[in-house]
């Protein structure tokens, strides 16, 4: 029986949730986007329907990993052993999967684990895949990031902004490829995330539910004409997400070439000086969110304009706040800050 995933160009509003997805599919380097907001806002949703939009991607035969053929530089050691060998490495062609991780997670079941008997029986490591593992080159979904256990949360995160994933266990070690979009979502009633690991997520954005009333009863069509005939809804929508996935496509290849001038720099700087952040991880998000958002659009060079959309979704979380004041950016002082500059 086939399953139907709700297509993501179907979503109503929600535009800066849709924009954050799409800029970390344009360039992972990113660093993931934590979703906060009231349940019932299609988080979940336009997660599932995300990965639908790339194209399958080429990946190593039977490879535990999903390695990547061209990228010698980034294979698991099976496969990096094999080339060492002179072997040729067959190819597969795969889809890019949205793997979930339940709130109970144990440290084992996402890192992988060793077989230390194995080791010290047969002198070979035997390494059983986690949930990092079945991420590699995916986007790995964690509903609920702020239940999550902090050293789990941690784990992640280190292993988001490495690519790699490694186990040690008594002097035993193995490392694997992990290279994945992390999108976490979370209900701020029920808690909050640490600012230490709130800083660690590359965007961050925060979804209500949608109060126009046109906007609202389309919402509700659309859904309803989906569950009365998916595979129908799903056709009717094709074209629209293909366009999309080609446009994701072309800004991956774009990106690299994107011009970042010393002008655009020093908004950036002038943006986070001003709004009082700690750190510079923000400039470096600010500055890779807006080289994302001028390649989707086709253009050759980041703006002032681009810094301005991307300070929105990279800004919020990493600002000094009082005790129980609420996540946000004042726009107005964004502006009133590039206006002074200017």
């Amino acid at each position: 029986m086939r399953h139907y995933t709700y297509p993501f160009t179907a979503i109503v509003g929600q535009e800066k949730m849709k924009t954050a997805l799409v800029l970390n599919l344009v360039d992972p380097t990113i660093g993931g986007v934590l979703i906060r907001g009231e349940k019932g806002t299609a988080k979940s949703t336009a997660v599932r329907g995300l990965a639908l939009l790339l194209p399958e991607m080429a990946a190593v035969a039977g490879c535990r990993f999903a390695c990547d053929p061209a990228a010698g530089d980034c294979l698991c050691p099976d496969c990096a052993a094999r080339v060492a060998a002179g072997e040729a490495l067959e190819t597969e062609r795969r889809r890019v999967r949205v793997v979930d991780l339940p709130v109970g997670s144990t440290e084992d079941r996402v890192l992988g684990t060793l077989d230390l008997e194995w080791a010290i029986k047969k002198g070979e490591r035997r390494f059983e895949p986690g949930i990092l593992a079945e991420a590699n080159r995916s986007i790995l979904y964690v509903d609920e990031v702020n239940l999550l256990d902090d050293h789990i949360v941690d784990v992640l995160l280190d292993a988001a902004a490495m690519g790699v994933n490694t186990v040690e266990r008594e002097s035993v070690s193995f490392s694997h490829p992990a290279r994945f979009v992390l999108v976490g979502t979370m209900n701020p009633e029920e808690g909050e995330l640490r600012p230490q690991l709130l800083d660690r997520f590359g965007l961050c954005v925060e979804v209500r539910g949608i109060m126009d009333l046109e906007a609202r009863v389309e919402l509700v069509r659309r859904r309803a004409a989906f569950e009365a005939d998916p595979a129908g809804f799903c056709a009717a929508r094709e074209a629209e997400e293909r366009r999309l996935g080609e446009r994701i496509v072309a800004a991956r290849e774009r990106v690299p070439s994107v011009e970042v001038c010393d002008d655009v720099l020093r908004n950036v700087a002038e943006i986070a000086i001003g709004m009082n952040v700690d750190g510079h991880r923000a400039d470096l998000v600010m500055v890779r969110a807006a080289r994302a958002l001028a390649a989707l659009e086709g253009r050759e060079a980041a703006t002032r304009e681009d810094v301005k959309r991307a300070a929105e979704m990279a800004l919020p979380h990493r600002m000094r706040k009082k005790p129980f004041q609420k996540i946000g950016l004042d726009a107005d002082r964004v502006d009133a800050i590039l206006g002074a500059a200017s």
